[in-house]
Parts: structure tokens; C-alpha cells; sequence
């Protein structure tokens, strides 16, 4: 198993964190401000030691077997529909309206562009459309085994294949994944800017990134795993991968408690 380092897999993209705050219980909830919750997360990564006892707390943190998650899913607000609909009436610019729909997607915060007809003050009333993540309506018991101190996602419907083979040890916090790479975890430092919407009480990242031109295997991916301060745990784990050659890319988002 190698472990994760800065390779040239091209086919790659920024894979960022999630993370939110939680407006009410977890069944149901909308979670909101994934780009504060990026910028943070992504600031924090592996510049933050693991605690003392993290094994301990990185443990009640992960699912159970037949752990029962709820599936969320990337929204975007309302807001951004008003901004397309409002450069297109104004006849703004096509592309300057489309690097920031894809800024957005990306989890980045947009910059104004005079292309879009309409003044650096209008377009400053449109930053509230940072994306959100809500309940898809779908929920899954989680297939996990604990065994020999190393937890394993399995498959289920639902679940498109995502977590399948990825592995935790549970005395090192190595995360290894089926490219045949592996990373450390970091924590994620906790939000106490009254600012942020962001409410991660607790949390650990995972980053691999790393390819094998021989193997023709390279991964570009993430999982975060957030204790919010409501109790609600979110897991996601989103990847850009190839194994044996064959490139294939996905994202899975669950909610749960413990």
C-alpha cells in the first residue's frame, strides 16, 4: 500500500471538504454556507495536529454496521436563479454568467465581471447563493464491518459504488482505498467565528491524491468525516479515480447520529 503523494494523474479537480451548520434534528434538516465551510476546512488541512485520545474520538464518530444515514444532496439556492435570470434580461455576457456558475459548483466564491451587465454592488447582493446541502429523501443502512481493528464500507444501493473497499484503520487512522494508496488523517480545527454558519464541534480529513503509471491506478479524493455541535454527524467521501485505466468519479454525502 502506498501512501499518498503529489502525483501527475491528470485528469484531476479540486475535491473540497463539506461541511455546514445545522438549522434543527437531523430528520429533517437543511444544512447551508458550503463555501465557508470549505474555505475553513480547506485552511485547516494538514496544518493541525491530531489531538490527544483522537483514536477514541475518530471512533464514535464513524457508523456502526447497518448504521441507518440519510443521503444528502448539492443545492443551490434560490439566489443563483435570480442572478441568471437577471444577467439574461439585461443581456449580459453568456460565458461571463457561466465561470460563475461553475466558480460556484466548485464550492469557490465568485469574482464580479463587468461581462454580466450589472454593477459591482448588484452583484454583491447575489453572493448569498452559496450552495447548500439538503436532504435527497433517500436514507440507506450503511454496510461497515469492524474487524480486526479496521473498519470497511461495503456497497448498497444508493451508494453507486462510491465507498465500496475503502478501509480505516482504527489504531493509525490510515484510510486506504481500493487505487492502492493510502493517506493520513488531520482534524479539522473547530469554528468559533460567529461569522461562519459553520458549526463542526469535531473532525478528521483524509487526502489522497497519488497515481502508479505502472498500475495505470491514481485517485484525487476526500473524505471528511464532521461532528456538528447539534450532535449530527456528516460523512462524505468524493474522489476522482482510475483504476486498472478505467477513470470513474463520484460523490457520496450521508448524515447520520451516533
Amino acid at each position: 500500500m502506498r501512501q499518498a503523494v503529489t502525483g501527475e494523474f491528470s485528469p484531476t479537480r479540486l475535491i473540497l471538504p463539506i461541511g455546514m451548520k445545522a438549522a434543527r434534528p437531523l430528520l429533517p434538516f437543511l444544512l447551508t454556507s458550503l463555501v465557508a465551510v470549505v474555505a475553513h476546512a480547506a485552511t485547516t488541512q494538514g496544518s493541525t495536529p491530531l489531538p490527544t485520545g483522537w483514536q477514541a474520538k475518530l471512533a464514535t464518530l464513524l457508523p456502526q454496521a447497518g448504521q441507518t444515514t440519510q443521503i444528502l444532496e448539492r443545492r443551490s439556492s434560490l439566489s443563483l436563479f435570480e442572478l441568471q435570470r437577471r444577467v439574461t434580461n439585461v443581456g449580459g455576457s453568456p460565458d461571463a454568467l457561466r465561470t460563475v456558475i461553475v466558480t460556484v459548483s466548485q464550492g469557490k466564491a465568485p469574482v464580479y465581471d463587468a461581462r454580466l451587465g450589472i454593477t459591482q454592488a448588484e452583484f454583491k447582493r447575489y453572493l448569498v447563493f452559496e450552495q447548500s446541502l439538503a436532504p435527497s429523501g433517500k436514507t440507506l443502512k450503511l454496510p461497515v464491518i469492524r474487524d480486526n481493528g479496521r473498519l470497511t464500507f461495503g456497497d448498497t444501493a444508493g451508494m453507486n459504488g462510491v465507498l465500496k473497499g475503502v478501509t480505516i484503520d482504527l489504531k493509525t487512522g490510515e484510510l486506504r482505498v481500493p487505487e492502492g494508496f493510502s493517506a493520513r488523517p488531520s482534524a479539522v480545527t473547530p469554528s468559533a467565528n460567529p461569522e461562519r454558519t459553520l458549526d463542526v464541534k469535531l473532525g478528521y480529513q483524509w487526502r489522497v491524491r497519488a497515481n502508479d503509471p505502472v498500475t495505470q491506478n491514481g485517485i484525487n479524493g476526500e473524505l471528511t468525516l464532521l461532528m456538528l455541535s447539534s450532535g449530527q454527524i456528516i460523512l462524505s467521501y468524493n474522489r476522482l479515480s482510475m483504476l486498472r485505466g478505467r477513470i470513474d468519479e463520484g460523490e457520496l454525502i450521508l448524515g447520520y447520529t451516533r
